[in-house]
Order: C-alpha cells, then sequence, then structure tokens
C-alpha cells in the first residue's frame, strides 16, 4: 500500500486494475489521510507505459504531501507539478466525517458516481459532470461541488480504460473490492491501461 496513507477509517476501499504494458501502468488509486478526513484520487497518466506511470506518480506525490487542502487547490498544485511530464487527467474527493460531507472535483475522463445506501433519497445515483483538460498542460476553470454522505454511500471512479456502461451496472452488492473485480471483469475495454477503485464512506468510528 505505497500510495496510500490512511490517517483516519473514515472510509473503505478496493480497487481493481489492469495495466496494457507489464506491471507498469498509468493509473493509479491514492487514498490519503488527514484529520477527520480522507483524501481520495484516481490519476490517469496520458497514453501508457513509463511515462504515464511517471505523470501519476509525481501528482500521487503531490496529494499525499497536501491531502488536508481544498480539491481545487490540489489540482492546481498538481498542474504545477506536471509541467514537463506527459500530464495526467484525474478526479479528486475529499471526505469530511466533521460535516458527513464530500467535496469532489475533476480534470479530464475519470468517471465518478456517488450511490447513496439509503434507496429512499433522491437522488439515489450521483455524477461529477466531466470537465476538459489536462493536468500539467491546460487546466479548465475550476469547479468543486459538496454533497452530504451518510454511512454506507460508496463513491465509484473510473478511468477511461473501462466502458461508460459501468456507472449502469454498478449497483452491486459485495465488499468494495469484489465490486470493484466485478466492473473491471465486466467493463474493461482490453486497449489501454484501466483502474476501477471503490470506496465506501463509513464516518467517524462509534
Amino acid at each position: 500500500m505505497t500510495d496510500r496513507d490512511v490517517h483516519e477509517p473514515i472510509v473503505e476501499w478496493g480497487e481493481a486494475g489492469s495495466a496494457l504494458e507489464a506491471g507498469v501502468s498509468g493509473d493509479l488509486l491514492v487514498v490519503a489521510g488527514f484529520a477527520d478526513g480522507t483524501l481520495v484520487a484516481v490519476l490517469d497518466g496520458l497514453g501508457h507505459g513509463v511515462e504515464a506511470n511517471a505523470a501519476s506518480r509525481a501528482a500521487a506525490r503531490v496529494l499525499r504531501s497536501y491531502a488536508a487542502e481544498p480539491v481545487t487547490v490540489l489540482l492546481e498544485r498538481c498542474h504545477e507539478a506536471l509541467r514537463g511530464t506527459r500530464g495526467a487527467v484525474m478526479t479528486l474527493a475529499s471526505f469530511d466525517a466533521r460535516t458527513s460531507s464530500m467535496t469532489w472535483a475533476a480534470v479530464g475522463n475519470v468517471d465518478a458516481i456517488l450511490l447513496r445506501a439509503d434507496r429512499t433519497v433522491q437522488p439515489r445515483r450521483e455524477a461529477l459532470a466531466p470537465r476538459g483538460g489536462v493536468v500539467g498542460y491546460q487546466l479548465p476553470p475550476l469547479r468543486a461541488t459538496t454533497l452530504p454522505v451518510s454511512r454506507g454511500d460508496t463513491l465509484i471512479l473510473a478511468t477511461d480504460g473501462l466502458r461508460t456502461a459501468f456507472t449502469t451496472g454498478a449497483d452491486v452488492p459485495g465488499t468494495p473490492s469484489e465490486v470493484a473485480r466485478s466492473l473491471l471483469d465486466r467493463f474493461v475495454r482490453g486497449n489501454d491501461d484501466a483502474l476501477v477503485a471503490v470506496v465506501r464512506y463509513r464516518g467517524s468510528e462509534p
């Protein structure tokens, strides 16, 4: 778990992925804890292979170092750090146990949906609107959205190595790891690096 540093157990997560080049993927999950919160990010270095991996790892170092900062500030920090690299697209989501909220923002096409555990809540499914751009090359106007979250709500993030139809097949039972593996097996394209992360909000420990 070298790319994860969970300070507080306010989320549980699982991931599944595949690399176009054996052993080297440009798609990366970061889970970084801070006081009363957890930052989750899925990064997709442009293309695949060693250079895509290097771009994602450069962004991951920034995110782990400054995890408590607002997601738009983190995107700006990553933008500066990735100049001179291949660049990356990414989605960031910051969970705050004090306010039972999640703030998310994205640059590029890492898809993200939030599924409510309470089936009576409407809308039960919320999606993050994609924003064009590449971190390290061109940032769009940055906009973050904050949503309330409750125990059991599930965030699913996936790179474009998965078909976008995964959003319609995401509401399946199982642990985060089981759901991630199911989604990868059913929706992987097979022509690019791929990663899907499933993050379940637990809130503060009783």
